[in-house]
């Protein structure tokens, strides 16, 4: 393929059909946005330039795409007058600096892959075309413009919907909206563009005509795969573009050694990592950039977003985001691992336990039913059932710190800022409000008391009644 290559990415149209106050390419599935997606297969060209066209929202468009990559140019198409008109919008803010092979993609193709615009591209780098267009043949092809090609099978045009005859929207096979071409082909075919049709638009598709009564060569590249030139007009659409996405990425995982023990209701985004010999257990979302090392078990029923899982980890019926679990530790069910929360190996976070901005040591434990936030805990201890660790006064969070070996007994709570020593302990019910020294047992309640006959009594005062 061509070192020398330009790749335009539009990304200009609103989308009124998904009638929302969000621009359509920002739309997200898998973990991306649907421009997203088309950026990540457009880096793995490899191009030498980039330039993505916007127009409707650009104040939220334009950050977006450079935060995907930064070194795209964006080019403003300050009137929606076609695809025509936004490509010779690209090449002007290019500066003349577009040469060799441009390749046109759209925005809003999230099932697009890098190997196909690759292969793509190649095609039309060898066979020295003016213009190659990627085509697709679909049972339905409304919509889509119509491949036309004569007796030969050479592409002769393209035809539009509104434009198309009876007979022509009976053609299977369509434009993908993808096309290369020839550099300084292209910025002399887009002089001669014409807004004469149903739509009063520039249609970047005329340049196909252009070429041909020229007498340049202009191809298709067939691909297989036409779902990958899928887009979403409205929000069913892109649900269902959601669920072919992630059926590919579930198999992809399975293909790769991960058990999946029901891929219907697991999601798992694109930019997650599984390692082999991990299992996945039915209910299961992993979003975001989680990671998940070899042999841990996930789920039932659990949601992990932005985590990293350990080696041979144990999750269960979890929700966690920001999160790191060490190797070997278990957590769950019914536990809430909120953002800055680290478990060290074969450490353990139990049932109804929530978590916050918390390290918790090798080896160490929190049972059940407590809460640790803005906490510190060593290794090998152990909180009690029922503890919270009370970090907020009202106007500011304080930390708590638990030493190693420590064993704290069941409902307390540690009124931070606070700190409780190595293999310190803590009676039952205690409420620790200054620090704990190392070996020391504290103890907060007063001597239990028993009232003789109380039961009696009770009933008396009740006759009395």
């Amino acid at each position: 393929m061509s070192k020398d290559l330009t790749v335009v990415v539009l990304a200009a149209g609103g989308g009124t059909r998904m009638k929302s106050k969000t621009m359509k390419v920002l739309h997200r599935i898998g973990g991306r946005s649907m421009v997203g997606h088309v950026l990540t297969a457009v880096r793995a060209m490899e191009p030498r330039r980039v330039v993505a066209v916007i127009g409707t929202q650009r104040e939220q468009v334009g950050p977006h795409i450079l935060e995907h990559l930064p070194e795209a140019v964006l080019a403003v198409q300050e009137s929606l007058d076609g695809t025509g008109d936004a490509v010779r919008v690209a090449l002007e803010a290019l500066g003349g600096q577009a040469t060799g092979t441009v390749v046109v993609v759209t925005g809003d193709t999230p099932l697009l892959r890098g190997e196909s615009l690759r292969a793509f591209a190649e095609e039309h780098d060898a066979a020295e075309r003016a213009v190659s267009i990627l085509t697709g043949k679909v049972p339905d092809p409304f919509g889509y413009g119509r491949i036309i090609r004569n007796a030969e099978g050479d592409v002769e045009g393209i035809v539009e919907e509104k434009d198309a005859t009876l007979e022509q929207r009976d053609i299977d096979e369509i434009n993908s909206g993808i096309l290369a071409f020839d550099a300084a082909f292209l910025r002399e075919a887009l002089g001669g563009l014409t807004n004469n049709n149903a739509g009063g638009e520039y249609y970047l598709t005329d340049t196909v005509r252009i070429a041909r009564d020229a007498g340049l060569t202009v191809g298709a590249h067939l691909l297989d795969d036409v779902k990958q030139t899928e887009g979403a007009n409205d929000r069913v659409q892109l649900a269902a573009l959601g669920r072919e996405l992630n059926r590919r990425v579930v198999r992809e995982a399975m293909l790769a050694g991960v058990t999946v023990m029901d891929p219907e209701t697991t999601w798992i985004d694109a930019d997650v990592v599984l390692e082999p010999d991990v299992t996945i257990l039915p209910g299961c979302q992993l979003l975001g950039a989680t990671l998940v090392r070899e042999d841990a078990v996930i789920g039932p029923d659990s949601t992990l977003k932005d985590c990293e899982i350990g080696a041979g980890a144990r999750v269960v019926r979890t929700h966690g985001e920001l999160a790191v679990v060490g190797e070997g530790a278990t957590v769950g069910p019914f536990s809430y691992l909120r953002p800055g929360t680290t478990l060290g190996a074969a450490g353990k976070i139990g049932a109804f336990v929530e978590t916050k901005n918390a390290q918790i040591g090798d080896r160490s434990k929190v049972p059940h039913l407590s809460y640790v936030g803005d906490a510190e805990i060593g290794t090998d201890s152990n909180i009690g059932a029922g503890t919270i660790f009370a970090n907020y006064d009202g106007t500011n969070k304080h930390r708590t710190t638990v030493g190693d070996r420590a064993k704290t007994g069941s409902n307390n709570t540690f009124v931070a800022p606070v700190a409780i020593g190595d293999d310190a302990m803590t009676g039952g019910g205690t409420t620790v409000r200054r620090d704990v020294p190392d070996g020391a047992l504290a103890v907060s309640a007063g001597p239990q008391r028993n009232l003789p006959d109380w039961q009696a009594r009770k009933k008396v005062r009740e006759g009395d009644a």
